[in-house]
Order: C-alpha cells, then sequence, then structure tokens
C-alpha cells in the first residue's frame, strides 16, 4: 500500500464516540502515516478536537494530528492550542481557513489560512510538519482557478509543508492542478483527498457545499441502485479504488481518506488498491 492517512471527527454523542472507537480499531490495522481530527468551532466543542487527537494517541498509537482553523478564536487562544498539542508529542497539524460558523458575526484574529500556517512557523519554527488545503476544481467561493492558485501559493510560501486536496471523482482535475501548482513554482507533495460513497444523498448535499463535482455518469449509476444499499457499496468501492489507482500511477505520494467515523467503505477500497 502507499502511504495512507486517515481523517475522523471529533465524537459529541455516545454513539458517535462507539462509531469513532470501531472506526480506529479497524482501520489503524492499515497502518496509516497518520490521522487527522477535525476543528469543533465555537464555544465549548474547542475541547472536543484536542480531546480527540489525544485519545487516539494514547489509546491506539495512532499519530494524530489535530486540525486548527482561523475560525479558533484569538491569538491567544490559537498560541494555547498549539502548546497544548506540542505538549501531547504532536508533530503534525493541518491548518485551515475554515468557514464561519452560522451565528457568528466576525472571524477571529486570523482571516486567511496563509496567516495561520505564518503565525505557527513564527511561534514554533520547524516544531509542526504543517498539511494546507487545495482544491483540483477550485474553492467554491474563489474568483476564478488562477486566483485560487495564487492563495494555494501564498500557505505555501508561508511554510506549509504539504497540501491534502478537497475530494474529488475526476483524476485528471488533480492532474491538472499538480501541472499547475508546479509551474506557479509549488514543490511540496500534493496528497489526493478521496472520499468513499456510502450514500448518494449525503454525498450530493457535501459536494454541493464544498464545491466538488460528482460526474453526471456517476451520479446517474449511483441514482439508478435506488435504495439498494449492497450494491451501491460494491460499485462506489470500485469506482473510488479504480480512481486511487489512477491516481497512483500518475504519481500522487499517497492518498487521504475521509472516513466520516467509519470504516467500512474505506476498508474495501484498500483492499481493492492492494489487490490491483
Amino acid at each position: 500500500m502507499p502511504p495512507i492517512s486517515f481523517e475522523f471527527f471529533p465524537p459529541k454523542t455516545d454513539e458517535q464516540h462507539a462509531a469513532l472507537e470501531a472506526a480506529a480499531l479497524r482501520l489503524k490495522a492499515l497502518a496509516p502515516e497518520y490521522v487527522s481530527v477535525t476543528f469543533g468551532a465555537g464555544g465549548s466543542t474547542l475541547a472536543y478536537t484536542p480531546d480527540t487527537v489525544r485519545h487516539l494517541r494514547e489509546t491506539h498509537g495512532l499519530d494524530a494530528a489535530p486540525h486548527l482553523s482561523c475560525m479558533g478564536g484569538t491569538r491567544a487562544d490559537i498560541a494555547a492550542l498549539l502548546e497544548r498539542y506540542k505538549a501531547m508529542g504532536c508533530r503534525r497539524i493541518v491548518a485551515l481557513r475554515g468557514d464561519l460558523p452560522s451565528g457568528m458575526a466576525s472571524y477571529g484574529d486570523f482571516r486567511y489560512a496563509s496567516e495561520l500556517v505564518e503565525f505557527i512557523r513564527k511561534e514554533h519554527g520547524d516544531d509542526f510538519h504543517i498539511e494546507v488545503a487545495c482544491y483540483p476544481e477550485a474553492h467554491p467561493q474563489a474568483e476564478d482557478a488562477l486566483a485560487d492558485l495564487r492563495h494555494f501559493k501564498t500557505k505555501i510560501d508561508a511554510g506549509a509543508n504539504s497540501a491534502i486536496t478537497q475530494y474529488f471523482y475526476n483524476a485528471d482535475a488533480y492532474f491538472r492542478f499538480v501541472d499547475a501548482a508546479r509551474e506557479a513554482g509549488v514543490r511540496v507533495p500534493i496528497v489526493p483527498g478521496i472520499m468513499p460513497i456510502t450514500n448518494f444523498t449525503q454525498l450530493k448535499r457535501f459536494s454541493d457545499l464544498c464545491g466538488a463535482e460528482i460526474p453526471r455518469w456517476l451520479a446517474k449509476r449511483l441514482a439508478a441502485y435506488g435504495d439498494d444499499a449492497d450494491s451501491i457499496r460494491a460499485f462506489a468501492a470500485d469506482v473510488v479504488a479504480d480512481l486511487c489507482t489512477r491516481l497512483l500511477a500518475g504519481g500522487a505520494p499517497g492518498l487521504h481518506f475521509y472516513t466520516l467515523n467509519r470504516a467500512r467503505a474505506t476498508l474495501a477500497i484498500c483492499a481493492r488498491i492492494a489487490a490491483h
């Protein structure tokens, strides 16, 4: 298997805790390079990410990397989180702008991920390996693809070590984006983000929000299965595994799976990749 990593989100209910525990137990058998934990913005949820990072590190022995968002509040708040993560032994951070949560009137002290990266580098030198996000099909709020690429390069120039893409189902979008980034002078690894498909309705909702395109042929095939979950699962695993195999053959440095705290679909895809 190539280098792989998994994204989890911090559980808030007993049911979610049980789901994460089951997923972590099954997925750690694939020996991921690291796992990342998404950021809960606003109020008491700020504790969820550090607590989940600690649990994954101490209970499961996983190299857990917290997401850190510009929505995390003041410089002092973010500085305190960084010290907390450093004390836990974290050496990898995923630095994101994040979306303004509903009900919040303004951003924190940082508006852009590049400012957050710059702050981490200034405060901690090379203590952290910093991952940032990028968008092969362009960020939904970008003026155009070139403006989006300039924003990405600004994050790299600020000190990011590597990047994880938004998910996509068109391998050419990834290859063209990487070529454009290299032409712009970006030399860091650009790891494809992979979204397993388990529920077409949920996937469509996610994709509408984040600007990821579901190819028409894929949407039509998934819709044709209706409520036949087994057929969707098998077809989707084949499609996503084929995408991953093509990406790796084309030079992708690894794969980052958006697990949604579930193991089954990711394990099915990885089994197919290993069998190729």
